[in-house]
């Protein structure tokens, strides 16, 4: 998600009762304003290294893949982990055909933290608080689990749900978020033809829906809902590399459904893609393949070029792409979307609305193509970066897309990504192995300043440095074997979620000004692969 009072941090046992930060911390603005810069850690073969945070900052773990699920069901027993082999390898152990030599990773990923009365778990005699982060997970057979932030570690982390309610089995999940018009978690999977939007309970033995047949089928990863009940969902679907590039076509897309009833998403509503009309001939930037006629598709086209030139405002508007009810079958997004010529994205994976902007302003992130050798990185997007999406409203049928900042080798597989207050967006890297190695430092977490102009120069802060633990080193050192290892090797930043668990509609992510470490406000992140331990940020 891939040193001037350097804060280190180690992983550890999972603490006991969570308290909210109370209110004799600092002005949550000017907070912010005062986060410093850590260096980024360096990669080195073999060797672990600690996360570090700006000085004033600390975390701690709320859970750990080891931790046990208090209801363990089939495959999911822990909360990082399959039951497909030891947590970690044996001295000796050989990874062949149906012997693993450790467990796969279930990888928890995007968490969505909420304030909740009157939920259960698996002691009926348990009181589990009110205060609970949910994720999927990334790498299935796929599941659901609660973080129970108020508890114990014998009833920290709860299993939800594994199986629909009509038993089908869930698939890897990307993305979460809470819709409070229907009261239902939203989970995303980035499966493509598998992939899709699941809803569900909050609660153990939840009754988890399947509403592809009216959102569609696609590499779907960011969620969320706006003040009109409407989704918003940004797909990462990986496009084909041309031939000598290293670059990735422009292969995914924003979508919003607009429901008939935002209360009862199953009863069918208006799927729409984003459609961004060229500066240079006035129509849609549509998607161009790879074949005879252009050899490297659209990755060197001039609209690519110009989606990644600062300065550049384009027209957008929303095209229709299906219109369902509860009769609808799953259809295929993505290939809606080309057929309809909206505009495709380097891999965008996230978004969030800027607070305080009456859902008007929506600033999603573009991973790029994650290789120092890409030759689209700088002038054609390899490098990815953010951009603003503005309208007049969130039911605006038109608006303007911007770049507001441009990768570079540095800052680059931008992926989650997370209003801190008004005019501060934290967002996290995921740049995988191969880029670690390429410039030899692992992920790194950013806080970007509205009111900067990244055209001239300037670069966020690095308030996150991630290392990597133990277990990731290990995973490094047993993929670079090529002997089917099935586990990711370093560790990655995912799941950074601000939010004061508001779960009425007042407490949509966009609707209040975040104030970190005031009240309820909390900030959360997943140091995913490796031990998966998922942290809270604090005050030091």
């Amino acid at each position: 998600m891939k040193q001037n009072a350097r804060r280190a941090v180690t992983t550890g046992a999972v603490l006991s009762a969570l308290v909210a930060l109370t209110a004799g911390a600092a002005n949550a603005s000017g907070g912010v304003d005062r986060w410093a810069s850590v260096p980024a850690t360096a990669k080195a073969t073999g060797v672990t290294a600690p996360n570090a945070l700006s000085p004033g900052l600390a975390e701690r773990a709320v859970a750990q893949g080891s931790d046990r699920i208090e209801n363990p069901a089939g495959d999911a027993a822990y909360y990082g982990y399959h039951a497909d082999g030891p947590l970690l390898p044996q001295p000796g152990a050989t990874q062949s055909s149906g012997h693993n030599v450790e467990a796969t990773k279930s990888e928890p990923d995007k968490n969505t933290y909420l304030r909740l009365r009157g939920l259960h778990g698996a002691d009926p005699a348990y009181d589990y608080g009110t205060h609970f982060l949910f994720q999927g997970h990334e790498h299935g057979p796929g599941q659901i689990t609660r973080i129970n932030l108020d508890a114990d570690a014998a009833h920290r982390v709860t299993l939800l749900a594994t199986k629909t309610t009509d038993g089908t089995d869930l698939p890897a999940f990307d993305g979460s978020t809470w819709n409070p018009f229907a009261k239902k978690l939203l989970l995303t999977s980035e499966e493509g033809a598998k992939g899709g939007v699941w809803q569900s309970d909050p609660d153990v033995g939840a009754k988890v829906q399947d509403i592809s047949n009216l959102l569609g089928r696609g590499g779907y990863e960011g969620i969320q809902t706006d003040s009109a009940g409407n989704l918003w969902i940004v797909e990462d679907a990986g496009g084909a590399t041309p031939s000598g590039t290293s670059a990735k076509l422009p292969n995914s897309f924003v979508y919003r459904f607009v429901p008939r009833d935002k209360g009862d998403l199953a009863k069918g509503g208006t799927l729409q893609a984003l459609q961004v009309i060229s500066r240079r001939n006035g129509q849609p930037i549509g998607f161009t393949p790879v074949d005879a006629a252009h050899p490297a598709g659209a990755v060197f086209s001039d609209d690519t070029k110009d989606l990644h030139t600062y300065g550049t405002v384009f027209e957008t508007r929303w095209v229709t792409l299906h219109q369902g009810d509860a009769s609808s079958t799953p259809f295929d997004a993505n290939a809606l979307a080309k057929a309809a010529k909206a505009t495709p994205f380097k891999r965008p994976e996230n978004g969030v609305f800027r607070p305080g902007a009456d859902f008007r302003e929506f600033f999603f992130s573009e991973t790029g193509d994650t290789n120092a050798t890409s030759k689209a990185n700088g002038a054609y997007g390899g490098w990815g970066g953010i951009y603003r999406l503005t309208q007049t409203d969130p039911a605006a049928d038109h608006g303007k897309l911007t770049i507001f900042y441009n990768g570079d080798q540095e800052h680059t597989g931008l992926d989650n990504i997370a209003f801190v207050d008004r005019d501060h967006v934290a967002v996290v890297e995921d740049a995988g192995d191969t880029l670690h190695s390429q410039r030899g430092a692992f992920d790194s977490a950013y806080l970007f300043d509205l009111n900067t102009d990244y055209a001239k120069g300037r670069q966020p802060v690095r308030f996150l440095a991630e290392g990597r633990d133990p277990s990731a080193t290990i995973d490094s050192a047993w993929s670079a074997l090529g002997n089917g290892f099935q586990n990711d090797g370093d560790n990655e930043i995912t799941g950074i979620h601000v939010s004061d668990g508001d779960p009425t509609v007042a407490g949509l992510l966009g609707e209040k000004r975040p104030r970190p470490f005031h009240g309820d406000w909390r900030i959360f992140w997943t140091q995913q692969h490796g031990d998966n331990t998922t942290w809270e940020i604090t005050q030091d």
